[in-house]
């Protein structure tokens, strides 16, 4: 089973606030992984340590078999470029157009020319189901269109990996379960990898090969959706229950 990433014995500190203590885990290529935990508990820290925006205060992070942990920022910039990155709450440009925001990595990071650019963003969000949005602000958008603009955003490059930071929050049950059904879709046609931090365990479910339950500071449950499901962990249980009876302090 080929690793895209791995966290090893990872310690991350925010001031005197101890986020991550030991902590190791594993990505597998080519699969979605979903992490899930508590509010506050350090879920989107894991992306940020992944694409190297954060440094742990000890242990080591590889990405492709890289110890990246040390790595020059030079380095991490061409890193940073196979992979996509879906915002919480998009981070869209409102002074680009939708056209525009998805064309940002293109530009950046690479040498084509403007109708290439314009081809491939209009490729790119028809595949997201955003055809003929180009000339849009994202204020004309709902908020699914917008999330569904920054996935475009996000695999426009056809990044190896791509990481979602509550890609559902705040829709409704429908849009969900399109967006659900989207990163599941945008993970076959990159044939690529995909790591979701999420608190909505029906999509989790659903589009989860691996998940991940990160509390107090360490990964206290790793496996397939079963065997979360089936664990006999009392943590990982109150919290797929949603229990005010259990060890999860309330």
């Amino acid at each position: 089973m080929a690793l895209w990433a791995r966290l090893d014995d990872v310690c991350v500190r925010y001031g005197p606030k101890i986020v991550m203590q030991n902590l190791s885990l594993d990505i597998v290529e080519g699969a979605i992984t979903c992490i899930i935990g508590l509010s506050g508990a350090g879920k989107s820290t894991i992306l940020r340590l992944l694409n190297g925006l954060k440094k742990p205060d000890t242990g080591r992070v590889f990405v492709r078999g890289k110890d990246i942990t040390e790595m020059r920022e030079r380095d991490l910039i061409d890193l940073r470029r196979t992979i996509g990155f879906a915002f919480q709450f998009s981070a869209l440009f409102d002074s680009l157009t939708i056209g525009e925001n998805v064309a940002l990595p293109l530009r950046e990071n690479t040498k084509m020319h403007d109708g290439e650019i314009r081809k491939l963003v209009s490729e790119t969000l028809d595949s997201v189901g955003l055809a003929h949005v180009e000339e849009r602000s994202p204020s004309e958008l709902s908020g699914g269109m917008v999330k569904r603009a920054g996935f475009a955003r996000a695999v426009v490059s056809n990044p190896a990996a791509v990481l979602y930071d509550e890609p559902t929050t705040g829709l409704d049950p429908i849009i969900t379960h399109v967006l659900t059904d989207l990163i599941v879709k945008l993970r076959e046609k990159l044939n690529g990898t995909a790591v979701v931090v999420s608190h909505d365990l029906e999509s989790i479910y659903i589009m989860a090969d691996y998940i991940a339950m990160l509390f107090e500071g360490a990964i206290v449950a790793y496996g397939t959706v079963d065997e979360i499901r089936r664990s006999p962990n009392p943590i990982v249980q109150q919290f797929l229950q949603g229990s005010e009876v259990g060890p999860i302090p309330i």
